[in-house]
């Protein structure tokens, strides 16, 4: 039996699927059996950042009674195993939100680590993602509408028994106006797993279907989000080096050249 940890926020927009992803795909990368659960029923995308869109078999069949957990599980990138939610309109409105929490203890008999992706706010998807799952991780922006939700969710969480882990500022852009870690993590009084600064490389990641993790290792929020799942795990953490660019045919003559100078006459 492995373990589960939730990946929340209070509100939209956090980054918390992309967080969620590649998180799931590091910690695979470390040799760990992981799942990836879409527990997004109503606005689910993880498929989509994963590259997976078009399953036959989801969680919503899943949930309408339509199908087993077991057909709607795929091989991912990097090592994962993952569990889309679909977005069929249609199979929406079969899906039945209470069949959630049986899945949920499926699916953590059969790995080592559940990384669940739950909605935004506090409806009942959300509430059985924070108090069916041993942990929680917070997907917090620098932003005071960022931190008052996310305080909501861990307060919840909290009174569900669920072992907060801490939180995770996402898209730091380091300017004046950025609430600082120390700020969020006083206001929530947990501690800040990492901060994973605002990076073009996770757009682009986005925009191709292909893990920042995989696509640019060597990015700044990736090397932030491999600490931390090298971190969780207990490990040594080794930044990868980034390859030293080749010079070109003109540099590499001209830098093993001495130039000679003419004497005046």
């Amino acid at each position: 039996m492995g373990t589960s940890i939730t990946i929340a926020a209070g509100k939209g927009g956090t980054g918390k699927t992309t967080i969620s992803a590649n998180l799931g795909i590091a910690l695979a990368q470390r040799g760990k059996s992981v799942t990836i659960l879409d527990a997004d029923i109503a606005m689910a995308n993880l498929e989509l950042i994963l590259g997976m869109e078009g399953k036959s078999r989801t969680l919503q069949d899943v949930l309408a009674g339509e199908c087993e957990i077991e057909e709607a599980i795929y091989e991912g990138p990097g090592g994962v195993k993952v569990v889309p939610a679909g977005i069929s309109l249609s199979k929406l409105k079969r899906v039945n939100p209470e069949r959630l929490a049986g899945v949920m203890e499926s699916l953590v008999d059969r790995t080592d680590i559940l990384i669940i992706d739950a909605p935004a706010g506090l409806g009942k998807e959300a509430y059985i993602a924070l108090s069916m799952a041993e942990n929680l991780i917070l997907v917090v922006n620098p932003e005071i509408s960022s931190l008052s939700d996310a305080l909501k969710t861990k307060k919840v969480a909290e009174m569900c028994g669920t072992n907060v882990l801490g939180a995770i500022l996402n898209r730091a852009t380091g300017n004046e106006f950025d609430l600082t870690a120390h700020h969020v993590g006083a206001v929530l009084e947990t501690q800040i797993l990492t901060v994973v600064p605002e990076d073009s490389e996770v757009k682009k990641a986005s925009a191709i279907g292909v893990p920042l993790v995989i696509s640019s290792p060597t990015s700044k929020a990736a090397i932030a989000i491999n600490r931390l799942a090298a971190e969780l795990l207990g490990e040594e953490y080794i930044p990868p080096t980034t390859p030293e660019k080749k010079k070109s045919i003109l540099q590499r003559l001209l830098g093993g050249l001495k130039l000679k100078t003419r004497s005046a006459p």
